[in-house]
């Protein structure tokens, strides 16, 4: 009896294993299955990557599978090769470049990706030398202006708009007079000869930046120290002031008018003698001076000496006789751009028309037709 249930134990046994041999073969049948499946249903995804501006392609562009590490980057022909599952996502990333998806479609191999430039706002990146750089990357003394921000306070020069936006740069009127130029010192004074910055608009070198519209600038960039304006040499000694003007814009043809109109009248009018106190002041000067005295009665006309002394007349406030109240400022700028990818173009022209507070004259300011193609 014993033997005969030791003989069915591993009859038992033999039969276990058995089984278990077959589920491990039928496993290595299904797992080899579900693989050749797999690299069935993988799908090599060829393409070229191109810029919308110029239609060049694109080196360097990183192509990546969607949710995953799987990659590769275009070559120096904008092509690139990846094998991704069918029905899978690519996602194109590129710097200055808006990102791209592509949706891999059964029976389509091959995609041609156009990428939209990134338009960066002008608070990301400061114009340095030839070139932009983001801010955060930026290690010189920089100060940059927006050209809506210069705008949006009406003025009639660039600089004048600065005076409040930039700091560490004295700008100071040259004199009262409207139209007159600005002096402009970027951290002081440092040498005995001519101490104006060096203005760079659109990469030209000029003289100055009175003659531009407020209007026409874009951004405005002012490199103080010496390792941001070192690329412009000796000229730079002073600082250098970097004018972007605006550009034209792809699309249909736009029209733009800006203007205001204003009336200017002075903060504080400063306090002057009348007749009779400025009488006492020459006394006491040719007193001091040992000089005699003026005969006031025989220098003026007959009674008015007479109505001084009293009070019924104080004089004639000359200040007050040339103020014209509420003169008058106006501006009138007017802005055509448009043009298709290739080739765009902007013309601007502006007249400004502001009037003396202290003077019959008016000034008349053009500013020159500024074209850019």
């Amino acid at each position: 009896m014993k033997r005969k249930r030791k003989a069915n134990f591993f009859a038992l046994q033999n039969y276990t294993s058995q089984v278990l041999r077959h589920l491990l073969f039928i496993s290595l049948i299904l797992l080899s299955g579900m693989q050749a499946y797999a690299q069935s249903s993988s799908v090599t995804v060829r393409g070229v990557i191109t810029s919308a501006t110029d239609r060049l392609p694109l080196i360097g562009v990183n192509i990546v599978e969607k949710g995953t590490t799987n990659g590769t980057i275009t070559d120096f022909d904008g092509h690139f090769e990846l094998a991704v599952p069918a029905g899978a996502t690519l996602v194109a990333s590129y710097i200055g470049y808006l990102d791209e998806e592509v949706k891999v479609i059964p029976g389509n191999t091959f995609y041609q990706v156009v990428m939209k430039e990134n338009s960066l706002a002008l608070d990301e990146v400061v114009v340095v030398g030839y070139g932009v750089q983001k801010k955060k990357l930026v290690t010189g003394a920089t100060v940059q202006v927006k050209g809506d921000d210069i705008q949006k306070l009406n003025t009639v020069s660039p600089l004048s708009a600065l005076q409040s936006q930039t700091p560490g740069v004295n700008i100071v009127k040259k004199s009262g007079q409207p139209g007159e130029g600005f002096k402009v010192n970027i951290r002081g004074i440092g040498t005995i000869g001519n101490s104006q910055p060096l203005y760079i608009v659109d990469g030209v070198a000029r003289g100055d930046i009175d003659y531009l519209n407020p209007a026409d600038i874009e951004s405005l960039d002012v490199l103080k120290d010496a390792a941001s304006a070192a690329i412009y040499g000796s000229r730079a000694a002073n600082g250098v002031v970097l004018v972007t003007t605006k550009q034209g814009k792809a699309g249909k043809a736009s029209i733009e008018y800006d203007g205001y109109f204003g009336v200017q009248n002075p903060y504080r009018m400063t306090p002057v003698l009348n007749a009779q106190e400025y009488a006492i002041i020459m006394d006491e000067a040719k007193v001091n001076s040992g000089l005699p005295l003026n005969d006031y009665a025989s220098l003026l006309a007959p009674g008015d000496w007479e109505r001084i002394q009293n009070g019924t007349w104080q004089g004639t406030n000359w200040l007050e006789e040339i103020r014209k109240k509420n003169a008058p400022i106006q501006s009138h700028s007017l802005n055509m751009s448009g043009g298709v990818p290739n080739s765009r173009s902007i013309l601007s022209v502006c007249r400004t028309l502001p009037r003396r507070v202290f003077s019959e004259n008016r000034l008349r300011r053009n500013t020159p037709v500024t074209p850019h193609v």
